[in-house]
């Protein structure tokens, strides 16, 4: 049960940081304010990090992974052009971010309660994942 739920939650956490991920690449290219990029890309950095944290898990488990959702996704990415076609600034971007990483949050904080009986090795990478999406959400606030 522990490798089980162990390895759930490393592909739930890949899902999500892929996600993060696309999504930062998604909005980048539109971001104005020096400030706001540099967050993004630090952001950015961080998750990469954690994603190679991730993958060297899941191949310790012999486990390939897991990608976002791609209904998800596709979602997001309309969501994020049909915005920034209407409004093209960096707090249509804050807002978009806000909304993905509270999405983040939730449905991470969801897999660990789920998967409860993986090892602290995973929880403690799916906490962290959470801390980044919190932490951004915060630091963007100013944009809003």
């Amino acid at each position: 049960m522990i490798e089980q739920d162990t390895v759930r939650l490393l592909r739930e956490c890949d899902a999500g940081v892929q996600m993060g991920v696309s999504s930062i690449d998604d909005v980048l290219e539109y971001v104005g304010d020096s400030k706001l990029r540099a967050l993004l890309d630090k952001c950015k950095d961080e998750h990469t990090k954690l994603e190679q944290e991730i993958r060297s898990e899941l191949d310790s488990y012999q486990d390939e992974g897991k990608g976002p959702n791609p209904i998800a996704k596709g979602m997001s990415w309309m969501k994020t052009n049909m915005m920034l076609v209407v409004n093209e600034s960096d707090a249509t971007i804050a807002d978009l971010m806000t909304d993905g990483c509270n999405m983040g949050v939730k449905s991470l904080n969801k897999y660990l309660n789920q998967y409860e009986a993986a090892d602290e090795v995973s929880k403690d990478i799916a906490k962290r994942l959470i801390n980044l999406e919190e932490k951004l959400a915060v630091d963007i606030r100013c944009f809003l």
